[in-house]
């Protein structure tokens, strides 16, 4: 009942943002990476949005990127595949994701020749089979309904030799139920690892910012909702990572 209440409360605060910020103050939706020695080099306006970003680049250089065609799976308002297209030189992206508000966010502020938009269900892709060299999915799977579905669509539109690059986190046992339906559409495991500490290290450093965010932009009687939502230090979700109820994990998957 919990997770159901949780999955409910992200769709209303999905759609909060999305009707409420204008001025593009939210641009990531993900908890963030943070870890000694990999601080990497970014643009002044990308700085408030730094360790969301590393988890981004953590991700997205998996595997060598350059000069291919990526898809991201749950693109959010495009901050990530933002980041993607302007530092790590792939030849097209494209974002999809369920929420219309949030496609129109993307398609209004991101204006590049090479960067499609489309509204689109993540366990019904309207792509042909084959037709993209890697796919990323950065903590948005474990809000699918029937995540089976999405593993299996992503494995038909990802080319012979492609990448899937994935980052998410829930409990131990979801996780294994997750990755069976990886295996069960035979994908190679690449690499597998354990992010939960730096995941938390993120969220440590990166409270007192979100806390002046929440305060700007969400009324008063909805705050300890989105400190929930934003795993701000001291909240029953960023305990669960914490205690390790949560772990997060990433991937680099082959076809």
């Amino acid at each position: 009942m919990e997770e159901k209440l949780r999955g409910i409360f992200f769709k209303i605060w999905y759609w909060y943002i999305s009707t409420i910020d204008k001025n593009a103050a939210v641009i990531f939706m993900n908890y963030g990476y943070s870890k000694e020695n990999q601080k990497i080099e970014l643009e002044k306006e990308d700085e408030k949005n730094r360790y969301s970003i590393q988890l981004y680049n953590l991700v997205a250089t998996g595997v060598d990127i350059r000069g291919k065609n990526i898809l991201e799976v749950g693109c959010g308002r495009g901050g990530g595949l933002s980041f993607i297209n302007r530092y790590l030189i792939p030849d097209k992206v494209t974002g999809i994701d369920l929420n219309k508000k949030a496609i129109g966010f993307c398609k209004e502020h991101y204006k590049e020749k090479n960067s499609t938009f489309l509204q689109a269900n993540a366990q019904k892709l309207p792509f042909k089979d084959n037709s993209f060299d890697v796919i990323i999915n950065i903590e948005s799977a474990h809000r699918y309904p029937q995540a089976d579905l999405f593993i299996h669509e992503v494995y038909r539109v990802l080319k012979d030799e492609g990448y899937f690059l994935f980052a998410d986190f829930d409990n131990a046992k979801n996780l294994k139920i997750l990755e069976k339906h990886m295996e069960n559409v035979q994908f190679k495991f690449i690499k597998k690892e354990q992010i939960t500490n730096e995941v938390v290290k993120a969220l440590t450093i990166s409270t007192p910012e979100r806390k002046i965010l929440i305060d700007k932009i969400v009324p008063f009687f909805l705050r300890n909702l989105a400190h929930q939502f934003a795993a701000t230090v001291g909240t029953p979700t960023y305990n669960r990572f914490v205690n390790k109820y949560f772990e997060y994990v990433y991937y680099i998957l082959k076809k």
